[in-house]
């Protein structure tokens, strides 16, 4: 099918790609979508809230859908735009799983912190999650910032904390708060609670 340059003018500007790797059928990566739920065109229309005769051109190239039928189309899949017409790569899906049981993680102490790697044995990960005990109770136990490279995630299992970084004043926060923020940003956690506080962390890796 020949795609609508305004389509596709209108579709780069909305979502910031500028091209499209290769062209592509739109009819066939359609109904390979609909297919892949196991959607009869009937549920496929009725989802995208389109008529079915509309859904059936599309799928056998007979029309070319306006902008608004493909934001339709793609919210009823449950997709971006650009999806439709961007197929995913072979290799994309790898499979990789790992189960880390409760307190079975790798457990690796130190003096501020008591830190249980999860996920430890899934290598070439993209994130290191892990849960920490928050053991310090005031900066001058750190011997200076922590900093190191790419981006941090902060969730506060239990307990109460101070998130003190190198730009911002110290931020108390409690049970199912959090903070994202840049890791080469000086930053470290204390228990500001009688308990020691449990927080989730997840670190970017690049």
């Amino acid at each position: 099918m020949t795609r609508d340059p305004k389509t596709l003018i209108r579709l780069a500007r909305e979502t910031g790609e500028e091209a499209f790797a290769e062209p592509l059928d739109l009819g066939v990566r359609v109904r390979e979508l609909r297919k892949a739920r196991d959607w009869t065109l009937e549920q496929a229309a009725r989802e995208a809230g389109l008529a079915r005769s509309t859904l059936s051109k599309i799928e056998n190239g007979q029309m070319s859908p306006t902008y608004d039928a493909l934001k339709k189309l793609a919210v009823g899949l449950g997709i971006g735009v650009p999806q439709l017409f961007t197929p995913p790569k072979k290799d994309q899906v790898s499979g990789r799983m790992v189960h880390t049981r409760d307190g079975q993680g790798l457990h690796q102490a130190t003096v501020t912190y008591e830190h249980e790697l999860l996920a430890e044995s899934l290598t070439k990960k993209k994130m290191l999650p892990y849960r920490a005990r928050v053991r310090a109770r005031s900066m001058d136990e750190f011997d200076g910032w922590v900093r190191h490279d790419g981006e941090e995630f902060l969730y506060v299992l239990t307990g109460v904390i101070k998130l003190y970084t190198e730009f911002y004043e110290p931020i108390e926060m409690r049970r199912g708060d959090s903070a994202y923020y840049d890791a080469s940003m000086g930053h470290n956690v204390v228990s500001a609670s009688p308990e020691d506080a449990t927080i989730l962390w997840i670190t970017s890796l690049g």
